[in-house]
Order: structure tokens, then sequence, then C-alpha cells
């Protein structure tokens, strides 16, 4: 109780023109709806949770959260879904297409699709054991993409810890909330070909758990690319702090993952979190709230609230 009550606080707190109450009256019923179809999608397919919240991460990172990686490609722009840091990696937009459509029917014309992918974060990571706390919204949707940025800003399995904390800097997060948000990992999976040269190449990594990684992926490059394995091998459909432990233990499949606990700056907050998961939550839940308010699109002429997520709304 404690834990929520205090991040119920934090969260009560405006930021960058959004609020916690924003829809409070134009559309009474948008949580009540959005849970149900994420907890739906989660029951149908596990991954789904990793898939919801990666959504959030992708969109923040590149001009700030407006669902701009929802639009798929279009006669005068290119998608952001489609780059390389998305291509393979970027999921969940039917079940986001699913959600918007329901509070479509509730409340037309108010939700936009950016604040529909901040509460299904937010949700996606309450019903899989994670803390609560209120989501700031009134964002507005982009009308246009950023494939380059998104190429550059959006951190690689491959980044260095210098590289991760300059990437997480230019969104204006610190290496607190660097080494918090990477605790999203305890959910989802990595394909093969990302995770190959750790398991085959590197040092700082866990014996047994190197040669069980050998065991599902090949050390040819191009043989097995698209094998998946947990990134949390523990408890890998939990919301937890196994992810820290992991790294403590040398068992981090990711380089970049591996990256905050090999002898760096960051060893210190890993060590923490991998014994305290109330402080881990703490700081995850100040992260995603500082994350979820990087510039957000707020007003005309460059916003709009989308009918539906994958496209603009017609000018005329």
């Amino acid at each position: 109780m404690a834990i929520f009550m205090t991040l119920a606080l934090v969260a009560s707190t405006d930021s960058a023109g959004l609020s916690t109450a924003f829809y409070s009256s134009s559309c009474p019923k948008l949580f009540s709806t959005v849970k149900p179809i994420v907890q739906s999608a989660i029951n149908k397919n596990p991954r789904m949770g990793a898939c919801l919240l990666r959504l959030f991460f992708h969109d923040c990172f590149v001009n700030g959260c407006d669902a701009s990686l929802l639009l798929d490609d279009a006669p005068n722009f290119i998608g952001e879904k489609n780059v390389p840091p998305n291509k393979n990696s970027a999921c969940g937009f039917e079940v986001i297409d699913q959600i918007k459509s329901a509070v479509e029917r509730v409340c037309p014309g108010r939700v936009s699709c950016a604040d529909i992918v901040a509460i299904a974060a937010r949700d996606t990571v309450g019903i899989l054991g994670g803390p609560k706390w209120e989501v700031q919204l009134g964002r507005l949707d982009a009308r246009a993409t950023n494939p380059i940025i998104a190429n550059i800003s959006i951190p690689t399995s491959k980044a260095s810890l210098n590289e991760l904390i300059l990437r997480f800097s230019g969104a204006a997060l610190n290496q607190r909330d660097l080494v918090a948000l990477s605790g999203a990992h305890t959910l989802g999976q990595a394909q093969c070909y990302n995770f190959r040269k750790r398991i085959y190449n590197e040092d700082n990594i866990n014996n047994d758990f190197a040669e069980q990684g050998r065991a599902k992926c090949p050390k040819t490059p191009g043989s097995g690319d698209a094998i998946l394995a947990s990134i949390d091998a523990e408890t890998p459909t939990v919301f937890d702090n196994s992810y820290y432990k992991n790294l403590v233990q040398k068992k981090g499949p990711l380089h970049s993952d591996q990256q905050l606990f090999s002898g760096g700056q960051t060893d210190s907050l890993v060590k923490t979190y991998s014994e305290s998961q109330e402080s881990f939550f703490m700081d995850f839940v100040i992260a995603m709230l500082k994350m979820g308010s990087i510039n957000p699109l707020i007003g005309p002429p460059f916003g709009e609230v989308r009918v539906i997520c994958r496209r603009i709304n017609p000018l005329f």
C-alpha cells in the first residue's frame, strides 16, 4: 500500500501541459475501455505485454510521445515502424488499433493514439505484477514521421554504456532513468541475431548461461537469426526485478543490457535494484512519467486526434 500511495502522489503532479485528469469529463470510460483489451491481448499472447511497453519507449524516443511510430508508410513520408530499430522488434500495433476502435465507440474524436499507447503501457506493467500509477495525458498525434531520427535515437542491442548514456541524455533522461527504464527488459524476448556475438565472443558472461544460449542460437550468421530467447529467463512474463539479478550474475543476453553492470558507473544502481524491487518500481515510475513528458505535442497546428492510428486524418 505504501508503494502505491507514494507512486500515486508522484503521478498526480501535472507536467509539460499534461494531466492525469485530462479525460475525466470528455471520456470518463476511457480506462475501463482500454484495460480489458490489454488484458485479453496478453492472455492470448504472453509476448504482447513486452510489445505494448516497447511501443511507448520507441515512440517517445523520437520527437516525444506523439504516436508517429504507429503511422504506416504514406505517399508523402516513410513510416518509423520499418526502420532498423523498429522493423524486427516493434509489435502490438494491431492491439492499439483494437483499443482505438473501442475508444472511438465510447467517445469519438476525443482520445489521441499517443495517449492510448501511454495508457496501454501503464496497464501492461500493472497487469504483469509491476507498479501502478496515474498516467499523464493530453498529448496529440503527429501528422508526420521522422525515420532518420528513429534510426539514430533508439538504442540498439550492440550499444556500449557510453552510447546508452548519450542516447538517453539526448531524450533528457539521466543515468538513473536509463537503468530504471532498462528494467522493462524483464519482459519480452530477443532474437538470436541480437545476442549471437555476446554468447559466442564475450567474456563478461556466465559460462552456463552462454552454453544455454548457444544451444538455441547457431554460431553461423544467417542461421536461426529469428530464434527467440527470453531476455529474463527466470520470470519472462512477470514485471519484477529479476532482470537486475540476472545482470549481477552476468546473465544478460544482450550486450547493451550487460553494459549496465560491467564495472562502470551504473553498477551501483543495478545492484540496488537487484536487492530492492521497491526501489526499482519507484524509480521506474518516475522515469516513465519523465519519458512520457518529453516534448509532448499538445496543440495545433502540427497535432491532431487521429481517427485511425495508422494514418493521419484527411485535411478536408
